[in-house]
């Protein structure tokens, strides 16, 4: 019978009372965020079942990252599905953009980001869904479907990594698209990153649950 010695599965509901999530390696949890602001204070916490992700009211660039401290553990030839629920503001700003999914090693550039599968939204609330392996790179596919201050579920496909699957709230988005990791062999990490370029919008990113699963 399939179990644990099959399977590695990942949940994490955001439990407990509402806290700061650390800004470096602390052993008590795997996430951490990236804080990239100066003069402002913007605010990162998890309990009563949400994660969120707010920027400050500073007019300045920032960046906010909650992921695994760049430890990739999820094999991407291993990795089966990951599924997690998010909303976010009801009108994002012109300078705002939010990434949610499985990436490697995280950059404040998410163009940079060697191998990633992931929905995106950039300066509204339209979701798109990219990949890139370092070969092919799939940019900004449309999925028809925006994500306003109203949960949505999200469910990323793995199974086949020569043909990842993008759903919102089970169903199918951007069909038209092959998304390929075929030529990334390593490991990812969950990655939800909001950021802004100079602005003074509080826009947020909150995270109701995260699940991932992955052959051992």
């Amino acid at each position: 019978m399939a179990g644990i010695q099959d399977f590695q599965e990942f949940v994490d509901d955001f439990n407990g009372a509402v806290a700061s999530f650390p800004t470096s390696a602390d052993p008590a949890t795997a996430w951490i965020v990236d804080d990239v602001s100066s003069a402002g204070a913007p605010t990162y916490t998890k309990g009563t079942s949400e994660a969120v992700l707010t920027m400050a009211a500073d007019v300045e660039a920032e960046v906010l990252a909650l992921h695994f401290n760049d430890s990739l553990d999820f094999d991407a030839d291993s990795i089966i599905r990951m599924e997690f629920r998010a909303k976010t503001v009801a009108t994002l700003d012109t300078t705002t953009t939010i990434v949610m999914g499985m990436g490697s090693a995280r950059s404040d550039t998410t163009d940079n980001v060697t191998g990633n599968a992931w929905f995106k939204l950039v300066g509204s609330n339209a979701i798109v869904a990219e990949s890139d392996d370092g070969t092919t790179d799939n940019d900004d596919k449309a999925t028809g479907v925006s994500l306003v201050a109203t949960y949505r579920k999200f469910v990323i496909d793995f199974s086949d990594k020569r043909d990842i699957k993008f759903y919102v709230d089970g169903t199918r988005v951007a069909t038209a698209t092959t998304f390929t990791l075929s030529g990334y062999t390593a490991g990812l990490q969950p990655i939800f990153q909001i950021q802004k370029s100079s602005d003074s919008n509080t826009d947020s990113l909150t995270v109701d649950y995260v699940k991932i699963v992955s052959r051992r």
